[in-house]
C-alpha cells in the first residue's frame, strides 16, 4: 500500500470548465457527467475549483441573480488544497481525512493532470477501508428489503378494489386487492 501513488488510481482527464463559464453551464455539466464538483482551468493552470455545495450556496445566497450570470470564478475558494501525482495514496488520503475533502485536484509543475477521489482510491484497493465494504453490504440489504415491501404492496395489474368496487391498479393491503384511495383512507 505505500508504494502506490496518486498517480496510480487518479482520473487523467477531469472534466473543467474555463474560469468565464457560468454557473448553469457547471451545473449542467455537472449533471451530465454525474460527477460532485469541476474545475476551472485556464490554459492548463488550475484556478479554481466549485463543487455542488458552492452551485446550492450561489442559489440561496444570490436568488436575485440567475445562475447564467454568475462565473464559476466568482464562486471558487481562494486557496485549492491540491496534490502532487507522485504522492503515496496514503498521504492523499490523510490530507483528505484531515480537511473532510473527498476529491483533490493532482498538480505537476504548476499544470493540473488530474484529479484523484475516495471513490478512486477505494475502486483500486478496497481493502484499504475493510470496514466500508461492511457497510455497502448492509446499504444493499435495506435496499432489496424496500424494494421487496414495495412489490408485495404493489401490483402491476389493473382491476376491481375489493373495498369500493372500483376499477384502477390495485394494492395488496392486508391481503385484499384495493385502489389507492381506499389505501390512503385505511
Amino acid at each position: 500500500m505505500k508504494d502506490i501513488l496518486v498517480a496510480d488510481v487518479m482520473t487523467r482527464e477531469p472534466i473543467t470548465v474555463g474560469p468565464n463559464d457560468d454557473l448553469l453551464k457547471c451545473a449542467k455539466k455537472m449533471v451530465k457527467k454525474r460527477i460532485g464538483s469541476i474545475l476551472i482551468v485556464d490554459k492548463k493552470k488550475l484556478i479554481g475549483f466549485i463543487n455542488e455545495k458552492d452551485i446550492l450556496w450561489a442559489l440561496v445566497k444570490k436568488s436575485r441573480k440567475d445562475l447564467a450570470n454568475i462565473k464559476a470564478i466568482d464562486i471558487s475558494p481562494k486557496k485549492i488544497i491540491t496534490v502532487r501525482p507522485f504522492a503515496t495514496i496514503r498521504e492523499a488520503m490523510s490530507k483528505m481525512k484531515k480537511l473532510k475533502f473527498k476529491r483533490l485536484p493532482v498538480i505537476n509543475n504548476n499544470q493540473l493532470v488530474g484529479i484523484v477521489t475516495v471513490k478512486d482510491i477505494l475502486n483500486f484497493n478496497p481493502e484499504f477501508y475493510p470496514e466500508l465494504e461492511e457497510f455497502a453490504k448492509i446499504r444493499e440489504e435495506v435496499r432489496k428489503l424496500k424494494r421487496i415491501k414495495k412489490a408485495k404492496e404493489k401490483t402491476s395489474m389493473e382491476g376491481i378494489c375489493e373495498e369500493c368496487g372500483g376499477i384502477d391498479f390495485l394494492y395488496r393491503v392486508n391481503g385484499m386487492l384495493i385502489c389507492e384511495s381506499c389505501k390512503n383512507s385505511i
